[in-house]
């Protein structure tokens, strides 16, 4: 009988020629695609899904080809927000067809391959516990597929909206190297910033871009008068964003409907856009200047007033729509990077470096 060390390499799998093989048909699928842009915080409850589903019908409403990829296997919940529960996914020789909105969203979610409401994803192992030591394994491996698998065709903007865990971003960028950047969303209180705050940091170590920061939940908008209270205390997304020298994109303050709207499976922007929720919810979305006219791509054109730095990009109360936003807010984020790359240097030749915790690593 063998044991494992008697086996040669890789005992004939092939397994390095596998993976190129994967990456090449990801890189394949991600072609026609301009822009990928992942939505993240690292905590749970701030609204990740609702800035995604809102911003993904916004940009096109303006005439934008949008795609959202729900990358919440465990929690999926786009599907249910753009309304395109019940579709069913269809397979061709090009790929799996995504479920579209009303809006022409293209949408993929682990909700969509679902059989009911109460069933929920269960990991295929031997047992339970293989299932557990091996679920962030597999769970990087079905985003994959979804990535790769799915006939998104050409888009203008890929959203993906991640779950919780400072951990899942570093699975998405690790998947897609040229991923354009996220958008970290907080609300007010201070127990997110403290999360928020370590998948900041967690992105910059792995050299991710960060386009921006979004305060969500900033306030309460009352539904018979229109005014706007305060809801949660603690710190400001605005100082945050400052703290780590990347753009702050605006404040959405909550809006009771947003809740009613998203049961209803009809984005909240739709029917709302007036409002001071959905007045800051399309400007994160619409160019400051262009034309809108449906049916032609305007990412990589001009037209557009590109901040010039993270003040003007507050001030802009930040266009994500716009091209010329997006690669201004990547190449500031680069650079930031590459600051931070530096200050971290000096302060580890300066300090001796510490691990009080034996392997475990503190970033």
């Amino acid at each position: 009988m063998k044991r494992y060390k008697d086996i040669k390499g890789d005992g004939g799998s092939d397994i390095v020629g596998q993976v190129a093989e994967q990456q090449a048909r990801l890189r394949a699928r991600m072609a026609p695609i301009r822009r990928t842009v992942a939505v993240v915080s690292g905590k749970g409850g701030v609204g990740k899904s609702s800035i995604t589903a809102n911003l993904a019908v916004a940009l096109a409403s303006s005439g934008y080809a949008v795609g959202v990829l729900d990358a919440d296997l465990n929690g999926p919940s786009i599907a249910k927000m753009l309304g395109v529960r019940g579709q069913a996914l269809r397979v061709t020789d090009a790929g799996v067809v995504p479920a579209v909105s009303q809006e022409g969203v293209r949408v993929l979610s682990m909700d969509l391959l679902l059989p009911s409401d109460e069933t929920p994803v269960v990991w295929d192992a031997p047992t339970q516990a293989e299932a557990h030591t091996w679920r962030g394994s597999m769970e990087g491996t079905a985003l994959r597929e979804f990535l790769t698998d799915t006939a998104w065709g050409r888009l203008d903007l890929l959203l993906l909206d991640l779950p919780p865990g400072a951990d899942r971003f570093p699975t998405v960028a690790g998947l897609l190297p040229d991923l354009t950047g996220a958008i970290v969303v907080t609300i007010p209180s201070e127990v997110s910033h403290l999360v928020v705050k370590k998948s900041i940091t967690l992105a910059r170590e792995i050299g991710a871009p960060l386009l921006g920061l979004v305060e969500n939940m900033a306030g309460y908008v009352c539904p018979q008068c229109g005014s706007l209270g305060p809801l949660f205390a603690g710190p400001g997304g605005e100082g945050t964003a400052a703290q780590f020298g990347i753009p702050f994109l605006g404040r959405v303050p909550f809006d009771p409907r947003l809740a009613a709207a998203a049961d209803r499976g009809r984005p909240f922007v739709l029917d709302h856009g007036d409002s001071p929720a959905g007045r800051a919810l399309r400007a994160l979305a619409a160019p400051t200047r262009g034309s809108r006219r449906r049916g032609r791509s305007r990412f990589g054109r001009g037209g557009c007033a590109v901040p010039r730095g993270p003040r003007d990009v507050g001030r802009a109360q930040g266009a994500v729509g716009c091209a010329g936003w997006v690669e201004r807010a990547a190449g500031l984020a680069h650079q930031q990077l590459d600051r931070g790359k530096l200050r971290q240097r000096r302060q580890r030749s300066d300090q001796p470096r510490r691990q009080p915790f034996g392997r475990v690593r503190h970033v």
